[in-house]
């Protein structure tokens, strides 16, 4: 094998396979933690509408949904086009960073690159579906961009293995610091939507599913579940209440509001598990609304360790830029309602793909706009 066939020709071809391969396995992850099942158990991927195990013989990345027309062999139920969609795009990511990073680092440079990589693509498809990003992920990718950073100093242009871990441990501080910031900045901006009525309307806090169903929070024709209004210990639902029953009971008092974890009346706790059901009248309601996710903070820790300080920033800055641009055109030409929450985890793994092959060159031209901005 010449050296020109294994590097133009043979070590591609193994990258793009080895990243149709992490696709595959990718998808289990984006079906299965969101819904907390285990990666591990069972140990085969199986029919989401039958549940019949695949066979390893039909579990051929790319090839298999093509060949059975994307069907399950044994119901026939249709198999989501975003199965091939996943392994596609893992595996030109894989040969994308191969021919981009083989270059600028040795090997182990690369492979960090694609278990960041595997770990974008995961959050984005389960950020898309559940609007949450799970903590194996951004945690457990921080942990792991952190000792990359030692392990490959090369990642951020050392050599030294202390200067590079020292880089990723200011890449995660920055990344968590900065859009924290931005998260409570949007908090104090856009953390409340107010809702009044010329007449008094129903309110209904309850659980209609039963105990493992969401607490939903009926206001009027608006209805809220409970983890999206209260995110932080501090938030409070606050009511204009004329009408107060506890499970159907008629309640005497002067001061309502709810709480993250009880409910309050005239000053009084009233801890949540003693009441199934709050309901009243109200002609006014403040509801407490997240602008960001605390997981997409998280996420950006872990994409400043693996990248940096200034890639941190700059997907701040890209991701921004994207989503305002898409979230206005959801809004403006598919008329989407402002108060339909919008992910924005996708938009920081594109900033974060953006850097790794284009970042450096925009950041230095950007910076380089500034100073001449300033100089004059």
């Amino acid at each position: 094998m010449s050296p020109q066939f294994l590097f133009e020709v043979f070590l591609p071809a193994m990258a793009f396979a080895i990243g149709a391969c992490i696709g595959s396995f990718l998808n289990v992850v984006i079906y299965r933690v969101p819904n907390g099942l285990s990666v591990n158990e069972p140990r085969r991927s199986f029919c989401p509408k039958c549940k019949t195990q695949i066979p390893i013989w039909l579990n051929i990345p790319l090839v298999t949904w093509l060949m059975l027309r994307g069907r399950c062999k044994w119901c026939g139920a249709p198999i989501a086009f975003r199965y091939f969609l996943v392994e596609l795009l893992t595996a030109i990511c894989f040969l994308a960073l191969f021919q981009h990073g083989i270059a600028r680092y040795d090997l182990q440079g690369v492979v960090a690159l694609w278990v960041l990589a595997a770990l974008l693509i995961a959050a984005t498809f389960i950020d898309f579906d559940h609007f949450i990003i799970p903590d194996s992920i951004t945690i457990g990718g921080t942990v792991a961009g952190l000792l990359a950073s030692f392990a490959i100093p090369a990642l951020h242009g050392e050599t030294i293995w202390w200067k590079g871990g020292l880089i990723g441990i200011l890449g995660a501080a920055t990344g968590f610091s900065f859009l924290w910031l931005i998260v409570l900045m949007g908090k104090m901006l856009f953390g409340k939507i107010h809702h009044r009525w010329e007449e008094q309307v129903e309110f209904e806090i309850s659980q209609p599913g039963g105990e493992e169903a969401p607490i939903l929070i009926r206001l009027g024709e608006h209805t809220y579940e409970w983890g999206d209004v209260f995110f932080r210990k501090w938030d409070r639902l606050e009511l204009e209440t004329h009408e107060l029953f506890f499970d159907d009971v008629k309640q005497e008092f002067e001061t309502f509001r709810v709480l993250g974890d009880c409910l309050e009346v005239d000053g009084n706790r009233v801890e949540l598990d003693t009441v199934k059901k709050v309901t009243g009248k109200i002609t006014s309601a403040v509801v407490p609304r997240e602008a960001m996710g605390f997981g997409d903070v998280k996420f950006m820790a872990m994409i400043g360790a693996f990248l940096g300080w200034q890639a941190a920033v700059f997907t701040i800055f890209a991701a921004s830029v994207v989503g305002a641009i898409i979230g206005l055109l959801q809004k403006g030409v598919f008329r989407e309602q402002w108060s339909r929450p919008l992910p924005f985890g996708p938009y920081l793994a594109l900033g974060a793909f953006v850097w790794i092959f284009t970042g450096p060159t925009l950041w230095f031209w950007y910076v380089g706009l500034l100073r001449s901005a300033m100089g004059r």
